[in-house]
């Protein structure tokens, strides 16, 4: 870590408030593109998907319960994978417990995952989650939503992703997509983001972001190479 200058208080505070400027600057900004995207249109959902939870089937209606807005989080679990993505779970440790807020704010959030609901079941044991988290396997919600693609289209080198054909290194990606459900009883896709775009579901990259150490990635093979599933860091 780079030690920075070491200053009287007043002039870090002063410094403090040229920052505080920029960051009111930028949290207006941010309200303003939050404005934009709740004002963007819905496309139907046309196809009735029907998903695997612990409990049995339940549609993509169903997922919303007494709630009018819905929040699914592709979480990458292959259906061959011995357990699901690092980094997926790195998110799932920092929205877990948040549903009953949501819950308050007419939201359901729910993860979505394209394998077995028996290798769901086990690995969320596994992690200590109680959110809600259903199987997408065989119902193509995920190839429609891209981020399930087939091994030929990794093989030919680019797939859709993050609304752009480019080269992905896995047959799973990760994602957010939001539903609504529309006053004639449909479901409507209202908003979907992937790559970057989930930075700001991560707390704990908004909380590393405040320290002068930062996420520390920048010496490391990839940003997320010093990444491991909680149970797993060993010290």
């Amino acid at each position: 870590m780079k030690q920075q200058a070491i200053v009287p208080r007043d002039e870090w505070t002063q410094a403090r408030l040229d920052l505080l400027a920029e960051e009111k600057a930028m949290s207006k900004a941010l309200d303003e593109l939050a404005r934009k995207r709740r004002a963007l249109p819905w496309v139907p959902v046309k196809k009735d998907y029907e998903f695997r939870g612990p409990d049995g089937s339940v549609t993509l209606a169903g997922l919303f319960g007494d709630c009018r807005q819905l929040i699914v989080y592709h979480f990458m679990y292959g259906p061959d994978w011995e357990q699901g993505c690092p980094s997926c779970s790195f998110w799932a440790d920092n929205y877990n417990g948040i549903d009953v807020h949501l819950a308050h704010r007419d939201t359901a959030l729910v993860a979505v995952s394209n394998t077995a609901i028996e290798n769901i079941e086990s690995y969320r044991q596994r992690m200590g989650w109680d959110f809600t988290w259903v199987s997408s396997l065989g119902n193509g919600f995920n190839e429609d939503f891209h981020v399930t693609f087939k091994p030929e289209d990794l093989e030919a080198g680019e797939v859709y992703y993050n609304f752009d054909q480019r080269a992905f290194p896995s047959t799973e990606a990760p994602g957010l997509s939001v539903f609504v459900k529309t006053d004639g009883g449909g479901v409507a896709h209202s908003y979907s983001c992937y790559g970057r775009g989930l930075d700001i579901f991560n707390g704990a990259y908004q909380l590393l972001d405040m320290t002068p150490k930062g996420r520390d990635e920048d010496q490391l093979l990839y940003s997320m190479a010093w990444l491991r599933r909680h149970d797993q860091y060993g010290d």
